[in-house]
């Protein structure tokens, strides 16, 4: 019996005598975000055994590979055929950890986001394992190949509540011939304003991000391009004489810089995420509508995703004030990490996610009982199905 078949085994076995003995299990990969959710209950249920790329076709965009892979030995062999993930999954933590069944139950996206698409966009098909030991097959290796529920996309962003991801098969695209990072001085308001204009133009915009950075002079609006090099070469001068018009300052960064400051905004590396204003804070993601302008909120913030993403230090205690923001603005607050880099299991007397309304709680509790009738997965991570 082939190794990857032994893995698979093993992980159908420890499901079943889980579901035999009332055992909680928390599927895990390299434990990159063991930081996020409301929970970290349960057995551990180690994925790094189903190892390993299954195939790979650079012609068709398209490679499947399981669950327990490295993500980066995946970029790396994407990176031989000048491929890539373009959603940019973050990896958290040592460049090792993260794994690929990781990368899709966590359904996280990198700051290429909001133009190239979400972590479930790129998912065409999966295999899993339920609550009752069922190895599953969802989707297949082509943009569309079935009529019905999408499940596989389904999975993306479950975190484990569902089901253990075993394989993935992902579309991936090459790189772009072009790239160039701007700097520009401008404060919060008007590097929105800006941003939701460029946003209204044929301009190859693929990233940006704007932060109060004390090293790079004050309020700094970063903003990545990605194209055609007529594309980007044409967009310098026009977006150049926008930002001048403001009053900002405007700068086109070396690659060879800009490159390892757009992986450590991915992987929360720098100094904003590394180093919080005071002690005891807990780090927040609101997710909002991108036009939506400064929140009235006295925390510095680092705002990504042409305005749909905004991190920010606050305490727990402010909580039902940031999940009200964010849901004022169309969106939805997050409480990302906790004081210190403590694991999800720390009780902050705060709530990690917005509330559900009937409507949410219901199909939630709905696609638990599907797929996990016992309750295997239900650690109360994302949200507590009884």
């Amino acid at each position: 019996m082939s190794t990857s078949l032994q893995a698979l085994d093993a992980v159908t076995d420890q499901i079943r005598q889980a579901r035999a003995t009332s055992t909680l299990l928390r599927v895990r990969g390299g434990g990159s975000k063991d930081f996020v959710g409301a929970s970290l209950q349960g057995e551990v249920l180690d994925t790094r055994a189903l190892c390993g790329i299954v195939s790979y076709e650079p012609t068709e965009l398209v490679v499947t590979v399981r669950a327990g892979t490295p993500l980066a030995d995946l970029e790396a062999a994407l990176r031989e055929k000048n491929q890539c993930l373009p959603f940019e999954p973050p990896h958290f933590g040592a460049a090792d950890h993260a794994t690929v069944g990781g990368m899709v139950a966590a359904g996280l996206s990198g700051p290429a986001r909001a133009s190239a698409g979400a972590a479930r966009d790129y998912v065409l098909g999966t295999r899993f394992i339920n609550g009752r030991g069922e190895h599953l097959t969802f989707g297949g290796q082509v943009m569309k190949n079935v009529a019905g529920y999408d499940v596989s996309r389904l999975v993306a962003g479950s975190w484990g509540t569902l089901g253990v991801v075993t394989e993935v098969s992902l579309k991936v695209l090459s790189f772009a011939p072009c790239e160039a990072t701007l700097v520009c001085s401008l404060g919060q308001a008007p590097a929105l304003d800006l941003l939701q204009r460029w946003g209204g133009q044929p301009l190859p915009l693929n990233a940006s991000c704007w932060v109060h950075d004390a090293a790079a002079g004050g309020d700094t609006l970063f903003v990545r391009l990605r194209g055609a090099v007529a594309a980007v070469q044409a967009a310098l001068p026009r977006m150049r004489a926008d930002v001048l018009a403001l009053g900002g300052d405007f700068a086109v960064m070396d690659n060879v810089q800009a490159g390892p400051d757009w992986a450590a905004a991915r992987d929360q590396r720098l100094p904003f995420f590394s180093v919080p204003p005071a002690p005891g804070l807990c780090l927040w993601r609101l997710s909002v509508a991108q036009t939506t302008p400064v929140l009235d909120l006295p925390y510095a913030q680092f705002i990504e995703w042409h305005g749909g993403q905004r991190w920010l230090w606050a305490p727990a205690a402010a909580a039902m004030q940031l999940h009200a923001t964010a849901q004022r603005s169309g969106g939805h607050a997050t409480l990302f990490r906790r004081p210190n880099g403590a694991l999800a299991d720390l009780d902050v007397g705060a709530p990690v996610f917005a509330a559900q309304n009937a409507t949410q709680a219901r199909i939630q509790t709905a696609l638990q009982t599907q797929f996990d009738p016992d309750g295997v997965f239900n650690t109360r991570r994302l949200y507590s199905v009884v």
